[in-house]
């Protein structure tokens, strides 16, 4: 790499505050060769710069190594720990951060005003209310009770912890109140879910002449859409066209959330495709959009569209368009996210372990449901830390894909590990016991699960239970438990108890377990063809016909069946009577082929 001749110190810096402000990570990393070899690296300003370059390029361990490396030439001083507090926060790890100020302490080192506003929010990220309380003590010690910035994050602190009453008397002993103690009201409340307050501070704000900033806009659209009050946010976007503020991507942003959870799609999606610059924020906001309103292909297209466009996937990202994977079955998409998580170092472990664990779960429920319990057991076994979810989900899987052995294995699992089985655990245990006919144990879980685990039995509960006992033929056993449990049968469990009825061919109990169906949902199409079905079973096809008439007479009409693979190329999606898949000529082919040999084989 060449620069030129004479270059000093002061240029280099300046060259890594503008790597730091475009994110140029590869160009940054050539200007700190260029400062090794230069012999700059001993100035505590090569040290600080250095550090605050690669925070905000997202390579933090860098910016840690660069930190220790400075011990020994006693370049830790003020800004260099300025730099890495401020860093590791912004790269959300609260919990280091705060063991950095520690050190700094310990080393004598007397913090600022600038120190100060990180080290609180450090606090309230992780919860450490005696801390903050520490740090507060501090202020009057050094004589920045006062300062508007340190006060501004001292009462967002306490907002987030819910101490409502301390932080507006903060706010009122503070000599000034400008824009950025505002945001904190406004935001602070917000958060803890006070959108009343958060609304009366910014008409006070308001109303003492304070001039709004983008933040202060962004946060008002977000209140207006956690309420989902759509004509209030027009307004405040029609205000902030007028006034200039929706150039700026986090008002945007913010719009486009709005208008999502509104479900005002097009909106949102007409101001997605018109912003000039997306942020991750922007990708992340259309990707909850997509997926709060079903569209789980349109979530995996805008995910490939945020990949060609450079940007890299976070937590949230992949979070947010893991379930489309789940939905459509969509195995190597999600592969390939899953990939995307190693390859950014998304899936190391961090200081959150609760959003560790639920991206892990995320993952783990994506190949559970896309069938690879292989890939589902090694996210699983790799999990240093596994919540009551992580052992739930796999349990669920194994019983899912009739596995029924492992389900029960992973559940003394659990037990054995000391976490609590809970209602959804034992959902899956009896649907385990249910799909691999374990009666017997199935029926001794349901009496477990309440005198042993303190579990009270629900309705999907029985419904398992009835659904394990019909599919084992044992009718008369899974009538008296509809009629003997606690609880009024819903729709749900009469049929999965007239479906158990069909297969086995009884339709005396399936003509009972369809007039309650009836009487309950009179509209729903499924009861109707079990009923067909179970009469044309046993050769009855009088009233096979008459339960067709029915329908016809309620006007109960057959929803087409639908269905999807994933190949290559994309998601195929096939609906019952279908022609239009340009190889459907091919498909058809095949499908009255393999009919035939079904008959050929006697089915």
């Amino acid at each position: 790499m060449r620069y030129p001749y004479g270059t000093n110190l002061t240029t280099l810096i300046a060259l890594l505050q503008a790597c730091a402000q475009h994110k140029n990570l590869r160009k940054g990393k050539e200007i700190h060769a260029y400062i090794l070899i230069s012999g700059f690296l001993c100035s505590p300003l090569s040290t600080t710069s250095l550090i605050n370059m690669y925070s905000k390029c997202n390579s933090i361990t860098d910016a840690l190594t660069i930190f220790d490396t400075s011990t020994h030439h006693q370049n830790q001083n003020l800004f260099a720990y300025n730099a890495i507090v401020a860093g590791l926060i912004a790269n959300d790890m609260p919990r280091p951060a705060l063991e950095s100020y520690w050190g700094m302490r310990l080393a004598g080192i007397r913090p600022d005003k600038f120190t100060f506003p990180c080290v609180i929010k450090a606090c309230s990220d992780v919860k450490e209310i005696l801390e903050g309380r520490k740090v507060h003590g501090l202020l009057f010690k050094f004589g920045l009770e006062l300062d508007i910035f340190v006060g501004s994050a001292l009462v967002h602190s306490y907002l987030k912890f819910g101490f409502t009453d301390e932080a507006h008397q903060l706010f009122e002993e503070l000599p000034i109140r400008d824009v950025v103690l505002w945001n904190a009201m406004i935001n602070g409340f917000a958060q803890i879910g006070q959108l009343g307050m958060a609304l009366e501070a910014c008409k006070k704000m308001v109303e003492e002449g304070v001039v709004l900033s983008n933040f202060t806009v962004t946060g008002i659209l977000s209140i207006f859409s956690m309420m989902g009050d759509l004509n209030n946010g027009r307004a405040i976007h029609g205000f902030a066209m007028k006034m200039g503020y929706d150039s700026g991507v986090a008002v945007l942003n913010a719009l486009i959330d709005l208008y999502g959870k509104c479900k005002w799609v097009e909106d949102a999606l007409k101001i997605f495709e018109m912003m000039p610059e997306k942020d991750i924020f922007s990708w992340n906001s259309i990707l909850c959009v997509q997926e709060q309103f079903g569209d789980h292909g349109g979530s995996l297209r805008f995910f490939d569209r945020m990949l060609r466009a450079g940007v890299k996937p976070d937590l949230v990202t992949v979070t947010t368009v893991l379930p489309a994977c789940t939905h459509l079955a969509a195995l190597m998409h999600g592969r390939e996210i899953h990939g995307h998580m190693i390859i950014n170092e998304l899936e190391k472990d961090g200081d959150d372990k609760d959003d560790d664990v639920y991206v892990k779960n995320a993952v783990m429920d994506m190949y559970v449901k896309c069938g690879s319990m292989r890939e589902a057991r090694l996210v699983f076994d790799k999990m240093n830390y596994k919540d009551a979810a992580s052992w739930n989900i796999m349990i669920m899987g194994y019983g899912m894909h009739g596995f029924g052995g492992e389900a029960l294995d992973m559940f003394h699992g659990m037990c054995e590990a000391q976490l609590r089985p809970d209602e959804v655990t034992f959902v899956g245990v009896l649907s385990a016991c249910s799909h691999v006919g374990l009666v017997s144990q199935g029926q001794e879980f349901l009496v477990q699960m309440q005198s042993q685990y303190g579990v009270v039995p629900t309705i999907e509960h029985y419904t398992c239970v009835i659904d394990m006992l019909g599919r084992a033929g044992q009718l008369e056993e899974a009538y008296e438990l509809v009629s003997a449990m606690p609880i009024e049968a819903n729709p749900v469990v009469w049929r999965s108890f007239l479906a158990a009825c069909r297969l086995h061919g009884n339709a005396t109990l399936a003509e009972v377990a369809a007039q309650q169906v009836y009487e309950l949902e009179p509209e729903h199409c499924g009861s109707y063809v079990l009923m067909s079905n179970t009469y044309g079973a046993v050769g009855r096809y009088e009233e096979v016909s008459e339960v067709r008439y029915t329908m016809k007479q309620q006007n109960v009409k057959k929803a087409p069946g639908c269905s999807w693979i994933e190949l290559s190329d994309g998601v195929h999606i096939f609906v019952t009577g279908d022609r239009t898949h340009p190889e459907d000529y091919l498909i058809y082919a095949r499908l009255n082929s393999l009919t035939i040999r079904m008959y050929e084989h006697g089915y």
